[in-house]
Order: C-alpha cells, then structure tokens, then sequence
C-alpha cells in the first residue's frame, strides 16, 4: 500500500508539477462549497435564522433529521473552561450539542491527558443553540453530533476570551509539499490523540485530511480495529472531525450510511493522492439559500419553542460548571474564514466521481 501511494505521488509530480497543483487544490478548495463558507446569510434564510437564535429550547433533546439537514432541540452548551478542555471562538455560539456528545468530548480530554500525553482539548465548533445550518464554516454540525476538536494541544494556562478568537490554526501539512505531513510539528501523541477518540464505540467517523490518513497508515502500529474511522476528507489539517452515531431512542435523527470494513488503507485513501480529487471544479452557480421550511417539518417548532433562562442554565454539568468566561456573538466570523478548514458538503468516505 505504501509503495503505491508513493508511486502515485511521484506519477502526479511528473505529470503537474508541485506548485501548480497546491495551486490547483488551493483553487478548488475556496470554489467548493459556496453555501458553507459565504461571508454572510441571506436575511430570511434558515442559516440567517438559526444563526440569530442565542439560547437552546427547553426540553428534552431531539436531533432532527440528518447531520447536513436538520436541527436540535434541548441542547447543552460545553463549559467554556474544564481541567482538561477549553472551548475557543466564543464569539460563535457554538459549543451546543446532545449531552452524549458533550459528554464524550468531556471524557475523551480526561482519557488524553491521562493515557496519551495529550494536555487537553481545544475544542472549536460543535453547533448552534438549536442546531440547523450555520453561514459559514460547516455543512454538517446541524443535529449536535459533530464537533471539531483542533490539532493544537491546550496550553498550561486558561485563555483569554481575545486569545480564543485569534489563536491561528496550526496546519499538519507541510507548506511545499503534496498532501504530506511535516514532521516539525506532527507528533506521536497527535496518533495517540486521533485514535483514542476513535475507540469510543459511539463515535462513527473522524474526519481527518487526506495525508493525516495517510500518515496514520503508514506509521500506527497499535491495534488497527478502528484506523478505518478515520476517512479522509478535503481541509481537516489543523482540526480533525467527530461524527457520533444516531443515539439509541433518536428515532428523528437520519443515521449516515456504516463505515465500510477494513482500516481504509487502501484503494479509497490512494484515490485521493491522483489528481482526479483536485480538478479545478467549473464555476459554481449562484447558490440558493436554504429556507425552515427545506429542513424537517419539526424545526419550525424548534424554533418556536421557548428557551431555557440562561446558558448557565443549559451548561452540561448544571449552572456550577458554567464559566462566566463569555464573548458577545458575533455577526461576522470572529476570524477570516481564510483561517477555518474548507469543508465541502457533508464529509462522505469519497466525494461522488
């Protein structure tokens, strides 16, 4: 597998040319996906409308139809700050989700700090108060059961609101080279990080860069049973991607197609070292916004039905694991969206050929 991969990556640097095709997959990286990574939302829209919301329903948690196209009911907000986890780009009003994953989340940072060498989490998006499509940065994160946890361990001290919003992204790739990794600033408890939270039965996929997978495969030598989690996907370097299944009892929430069998080291991870991933896309149509009424009949509710009194009071953990460590939203990107991880629509194994 390896030495295929190798041969592959030399036909393509024959055949292109190293610049030109950073270049290309630059290009088709910022033309993907226009929807997600637009600067603002179209007033009315339903990413306008969720966008607006500030506080959860009250209630039992629902998630509502499928990762890309849905909504939440009953969420629980990640505490800003925990002993081994602090939660960045307040500003976005994003660390809502089901309590299963806020609670994994939670116990992945203690598993890390205490098994894998990894200080604790950075966590950034999750999804918004009630779920549904965001204006910039995702696709998915629409039910709370997704959440990007950055490849930068969390530093000995408790940051600022201002560090939170500013702090750059640290990229895996090297900077002059095809999909590979630079071994400056990639370590062993990056590994270790990637497939503990992979062991967890309840997470489904881990969304990963192409050359992350690659280097997984290439280099993990502890036990392989869940390396097959981890899918590659376009952007994902400086963040990686959980996706849990549908919980027991969610009988509103669409469950994503299995993982296929095997450790994903194979045809399907060389496919995306060829240039047919990276063609230069045609120029996208003006996109239609999405409106309430495109999304599950049930999140027009969702959106009707009052909110809980407080963050405080929707704090996974109850009001005393609340931090007073807020942002006001922001309604703009607290950062360019130069800085987040393209993502195209909702990450699949491949994307269609």
């Amino acid at each position: 597998m390896v030495s295929l991969l190798v041969r592959t990556f030399q036909t393509i640097g024959r055949t292109i040319g190293k610049f030109s095709l950073i270049a290309t997959i630059s290009t088709g990286l910022i033309a993907g996906d226009a929807l997600a990574q637009q600067a603002g939302p179209t007033p009315g829209s339903a990413k306008a409308i969720f966008g607006a919301v500030t506080l959860p329903t009250q209630g039992p948690t629902q998630s509502i139809g499928f990762y890309a196209k849905g909504c939440l009911a009953g969420a629980v907000a990640l505490p800003t700050d925990g002993p081994t986890w602090q939660a960045m780009r307040l500003s976005r009003n994003r660390r809502w989700g089901r309590p299963d994953m806020i609670g994994l989340l939670e116990r992945l940072s203690r598993d890390a700090a205490k098994h894998d060498g990894w200080p604790g989490l950075l966590v950034g998006d999750i999804s918004q108060p009630r779920g549904g499509p965001m204006f910039n940065g995702h696709a998915s994160h629409q039910i709370g059961l997704d959440a990007d946890v950055w490849l930068t361990p969390m530093p000995p001290r408790k940051l600022t609101v201002a560090e939170r919003e500013t702090l750059p992204f640290t990229s895996m790739l090297a900077k002059d080279k095809f999909l590979t990794i630079n071994d400056r600033v990639w370590t062993p408890a990056h590994a270790r990080l990637l497939m503990r939270a992979a062991s967890y039965p309840e997470v489904e996929r881990i969304f990963v860069n192409p050359a992350i997978k690659k280097k997984m495969c290439d280099t993990w030598t502890g036990d392989r049973s869940n390396l097959g989690k981890l899918r590659p996907e376009y952007g994902h370097d400086s963040h990686f991607h959980i996706r849990i299944k549908c919980p027991p009892g969610a009988t509103a929430c669409k469950p994503q197609a299995p993982v296929a069998a095997g450790d994903g080291c194979d045809k399907s991870l060389a496919w995306w070292f060829t240039k047919e991933p990276w063609a230069k896309p045609a120029p996208p149509k003006p996109p239609r916004e999405g409106l309430v009424s495109d999304l599950p009949k049930a999140c027009a509710a969702v959106l009707d039905t009052p909110s809980v009194a407080s963050v405080a009071a929707a704090t996974y953990g109850g009001p005393s694991a609340a931090s007073a460590l807020t942002a006001t939203p922001a309604a703009a990107p607290a950062v360019s969206d130069q800085g987040l991880p393209p993502t195209g629509p909702v990450p699949a194994d491949k994307p269609m050929q």
